[in-house]
């Protein structure tokens, strides 16, 4: 799970796998809308890819990317089990300021 959430803490990294999302991609058109080479783009892939969050597979010179939601699914319930935390804080929040009386807005 580690290497999930260090492939998703780069933004280039999210933006593909959120591109990949809506279909397979070459790694050119995943490198094109970001600025980067095709070798910085690759290495962001092998990241994704070390992660197992795509699958790249070898077309002759074409290599197409697609998303291998699995380790999403993993991380995403690892999340579910510490959200009821974050949401009794905002719960807490939410109820100081209802009952807060130096509030200006009311």
């Amino acid at each position: 799970m580690d290497s999930v959430f260090h492939a998703l803490a780069h933004g280039a990294r999210r933006d593909m796998l959120a591109r990949l999302a809506g279909r397979e991609l070459t790694v050119g058109e995943l490198a094109e809308p970001l600025a980067m080479s095709l070798a910085a783009a690759s290495k962001h892939i092998k990241v994704l890819e070390r992660a197992g969050l795509i699958r790249r597979t070898v077309d002759g010179r074409r290599h197409v990317c697609r998303v291998e939601p699995a380790p999403l699914a993993s991380a995403a319930a690892w999340l579910r089990f510490y959200e009821h935390y974050w949401t009794e804080r905002l719960d807490a929040l939410e109820e100081l300021f209802r009952t807060d009386p130096d509030r200006e807005d009311r």
